[in-house]
């Protein structure tokens, strides 16, 4: 098997003799966060186009165009459309209300949250993952000192040192020995969240 190059979706269009509609700039990309806000063509209101209608339409019209496609699923769903429409329309309204609202102050406590807070939040999380942990047990925690870290030592629960990774941490790979437990967090594909993982055999206890 070897490759022969790719196509694009401009070459695609062509094959398939698709209109190429136009839209004042700027436009598309509003209808589409319009959308993905209203969720306005989610399988409940347009039904299921990728994994059931358009390979019933193969099947069912073996030799066809993208006007055979529109007419069959029409048929099927003939107020698609409306309905999609009735969800993104109004969220258009809002955001032509917000757009109203951005100005040179709000651009700069965007940039702050995205340059400062969110870089912060986004790469260290190992003081978030220390509180969950040391929660987890009901212990205390502490960050670990430059002493510390120099030995892979990321903070302690109670008095028992860890180190703390992220789940694509391969420690083969990096050449670090570490010889405190590990534990590891992990972000989830679905939503913002961090998922962390300790060692089954961690039981930290605070000295007393």
């Amino acid at each position: 098997m070897k490759s022969i190059g790719n196509i694009s979706n401009k070459y695609i269009e062509s094959a398939n003799k698709t209109a190429k509609r136009k839209f004042p700039k700027y436009t598309r990309q509003l209808i589409n966060l319009a959308n993905r806000n209203a969720k306005g063509t989610v399988p409940d209101v347009v039904g299921s186009l990728a994994t059931l209608y358009f390979p019933e339409f193969l099947v069912e019209v073996p030799e066809h165009t993208v006007d055979d496609w529109e007419k069959w699923y029409t048929d099927r769903e003939p107020e698609a459309k409306a309905r999609a429409k009735a969800k993104i329309l109004p969220q258009i309204e809002r955001l032509k209300e917000a757009i109203q609202l951005i100005d040179d102050a709000l651009v700069d406590e965007w940039l702050d949250d995205l340059l400062i807070d969110k870089t912060y939040n986004g790469l260290y999380v190992q003081k978030a993952v220390l509180q969950k942990v040391s929660a987890h047990f009901n212990v205390s925690y502490k960050v670990s000192s430059a002493l510390d870290e120099s030995k892979g030592i990321d903070g302690y629960i109670g008095e028992t040192p860890i180190s703390i990774k992220p789940d694509t941490y391969k420690m083969v790979k990096s050449g670090e020995k570490i010889d405190v437990p590990i534990v590891f967090y992990k972000k989830n594909k679905n939503s913002k969240n961090f998922e962390v993982f300790i060692p089954t055999d961690l039981n930290p206890s605070n000295n007393d």
